[in-house]
């Protein structure tokens, strides 16, 4: 299991994986989640939606998935960030501590090889989970959604593992 940032960091550690786990916490436009998606879209591994709301249900769902390749099951997490009027990638914090707890959970269900850039994340969310609410809503993202009227909608994403969902925006077969 790897960790990176945006377009350039799923082409860097997304070459050859299972599957890319795409987080996008907060979606602002032009809703970094969807252009990183748009640009995966001739990756060959399965790309995966995450959030805090799922990470747990992503866990489930790879598991499952290495089950059924019956080998190693390898994995990209690419916190998608925001994006600068310049196209360059701005951190997230909300993308972080996303991240961090869908590597936390994916540890917690057994898949337990990660790179020290994923342990980072996932120490990031495990140190911060308690205060992860207050933490996003008082971010640069969270704070320019509340005033633009989307308080509920942030609410709703800090809802950690309040879904069963793992929407697939890509899929793959092993090649069979």
């Amino acid at each position: 299991m790897r960790f990176d940032w945006g377009i350039e960091g799923a082409d860097t550690i997304g070459a050859d994986v299972d599957v890319l786990i795409l987080v996008d916490v907060l979606s602002l436009p032009p809703h970094d989640g969807s252009r990183i998606a748009a640009a995966l879209n001739d990756h060959p591994a399965l790309v995966v939606a995450g959030s805090l709301r799922n990470a747990s249900a992503i866990a489930r769902w790879a598991l499952d998935q290495q089950g059924d390749k019956g080998d190693r099951f390898t994995i990209a997490v690419i916190a998608a960030g925001e994006h600068r009027a310049d196209g360059s990638t701005r951190f997230a914090l909300e993308d972080l501590l996303g991240a961090g707890a869908i590597i936390e959970a994916l540890a917690e269900a057994g898949i337990d090889y990660y790179s020290p850039e994923a342990a980072a994340a996932a120490g990031a969310f495990t140190s911060l989970r308690n205060a992860t609410g207050h933490l996003i809503s008082a971010s640069a993202s969270g704070r320019e959604l509340v005033e633009a009227g989307f308080r509920a909608e942030v609410e709703l994403a800090i809802d950690i593992d309040s879904s069963t969902a793992v929407p697939l925006l890509r899929e793959f077969n092993f090649g069979v």
